[in-house]
């Protein structure tokens, strides 16, 4: 995690906010995976770049423990903030500098996060803490494919959508570009003859537009756009809105929308 852009205390606010928990199906299928390589119990769970900690509150219940890691302390504040789960507990760090014993984990996962790290020291860390039979699940989605669907307008809204992303393209990482192609090198790079590919996992799910365009600040490349020029970052946001609302008809922020997301999830499991 060489990158540093999600540490601001605001930003860390937004992504709490906006940010969306992955889909409870397809962490059905990593823990049934997880099942399957190294069979139970299911003691430690550790969520790489775990940010507000969404995909750690969703792993809470099927372990014993669940550590997210993150090197920003803003995103764990809000994550700590969080109350109901007495079995996570957060710590600041990165995926290539693990505080774990050699062959003590259960599960390494990362939602969204994966992209962001140094692949060949990730790899030899996560090499070294896996147990026997312990399994990796990088997991994300591809953006290129979402969908919007209200009434007969679905198409002009992705339009809005992509034009939007268009206007942050000069401010977008690689590793956020890397991210369309599913995580294809990380795959190949990791050393465990036993891994599995999700190439498309369909996620259906209503959002409100103030909740979309939430979702759109959140954005490292929004981020870096607003702190070059924050009045045009704010302007951005609020003509995508208006844009939505004209093109609805509707009047209110709050009117949903059906969002159609494309994940995809990397499986791996340490030999026995």
């Amino acid at each position: 995690m060489a990158y540093r852009l999600f540490e601001g205390k605001d930003h860390a606010s937004i992504y709490q906010k906006y940010r969306f928990t992955p889909p409870n199906d397809l962490k059905n299928i990593i823990i049934q995976y997880l099942d399957k390589k190294k069979g139970q119990p299911h003691v430690l769970a550790v969520d790489l770049g775990c940010g507000t900690g969404q995909n750690s509150r969703l792993l809470a219940p099927h372990f014993k423990e669940v550590v997210g890691i993150d090197i920003s302390e803003c995103q764990l504040g809000e994550a700590r903030a969080v109350p109901g789960y007495p079995n996570i507990t957060y710590r600041t760090g990165t995926a290539e500098q693990l505080p774990f014993p050699d062959g003590s984990v259960d599960l390494l996962t990362a939602a969204s996060a994966a992209h962001w790290f140094d692949p060949s020291r990730f790899l030899a860390e996560a090499s070294r803490v896996l147990k026997p039979g312990g399994c990796m699940a990088l997991l994300g989605y591809s953006d290129s494919n979402t969908r919007l669907h209200y009434q007969d307008c679905g198409d002009r809204l992705k339009h809005i959508y992509d034009e939007g992303k268009q206007v942050l393209l000069p401010y977008t990482s690689n590793p956020v570009l890397v991210t369309e192609g599913k995580l294809e090198e990380l795959y190949s790079a990791i050393p465990f003859p036993d891994k599995e590919r999700i190439e498309s996992f369909q996620e259906k799910s209503l959002i409100s537009v103030r909740n979309l365009v939430g979702f759109i600040e959140s954005w490292s490349m929004f981020q870096v756009f607003k702190k070059k020029d924050p009045q045009r970052g704010e302007d951005l946001l609020v003509h995508i809105q208006r844009r939505f609302l004209k093109e609805m008809g509707a009047t209110s922020p709050d009117t949903e929308i059906e969002w159609e997301l494309e994940y995809f999830c990397v499986l791996a499991s340490k030999p026995q």
